[in-house]
């Protein structure tokens, strides 16, 4: 029997991860031409090479730009494998205080060409099964998928819709641009809702996205609820220390 090689490696695999590597790298998105330049991969095999990257979700590809960024899947997998990029420490105690406080499950999600990606999760005591897991995308009517239509920035939207209907009232988005908190009532499971805030930084920016998951008798509908209240005030206490 043949006796299997160490360094045995699959080329094709190495080239494109070389692609992902070289845009990582810039820390910026990328033309062809300059991919090419990096990778001395031939045009024909690289369009080819993008392509899948593309299909797969390991890469984006802005139409307005031709620009190449990396996509969603690499910060699905990325946060499933370390769960402890800068952002989760300051989060985590959030989470665990709302879901004491709440008596309900809650996630952390941020803002990807795809839409909300879970990237934190921190379950309630309670016999509920929320159907979401690290690296899941958060549907759009979810309260979740509300706050990134009103608050992600216009190319992400941009992308966001090509697949799926985001629209929204312009009262309703202009509410939750407001008041800062968004909610689904039982938008995929019967009798389980959400309410949602947004982290936002210093200009503004979409960091994140805070969600708590209950039961719809315990998840409040409306701003003016002491539930929703105390979740206004979270917003503001965690988007300040950004």
């Amino acid at each position: 029997m043949e006796t299997k090689r160490k360094n045995d490696t699959i080329q094709s695999l190495r080239i494109g991860l070389s692609i992902i590597e070289v845009i990582a790298k810039e820390g910026r998105p990328l033309k062809v031409i300059e991919i090419q330049e990096k990778t001395q991969i031939t045009k024909s095999n690289l369009y080819k090479y993008l392509n899948t990257l593309i299909q797969e979700n390991f890469l984006f590809r802005d139409s307005e730009t031709s620009m190449y960024h990396l996509g969603s899947k690499l910060i699905q997998y990325g946060f499933a494998a370390m769960g402890n990029q800068d952002i989760l420490p300051i989060i985590t105690p959030y989470l665990q205080s709302i879901s004491v406080r709440t008596r309900s499950s809650v996630i952390f999600a941020v803002p990807t060409y795809n839409g909300p990606v879970i990237a934190k999760i921190w379950r309630s005591s309670q016999i509920l099964n929320i159907g979401a897991e690290l690296g899941t995308l958060l549907p759009p009517r979810s309260s979740s998928g509300k706050i990134f239509h009103a608050f992600s920035s216009k190319l992400m939207i941009d992308s966001w819709n090509k697949e799926k209907d985001l629209s929204l009232p312009e009262n309703e988005l202009e509410k939750i641009k407001k008041d800062k908190i968004a909610f689904a009532n039982e938008p995929l499971i019967s009798q389980i809702s959400s309410v949602s805030i947004p982290i936002l930084s210093f200009d503004k920016e979409l960091i994140g996205i805070v969600t708590v998951v209950g039961f719809s008798t315990d998840i409040p509908s409306t701003p003016d609820s002491e539930f929703s209240q105390y979740l206004q005030e979270v917003q503001l206490e965690i988007s300040g220390k950004f």
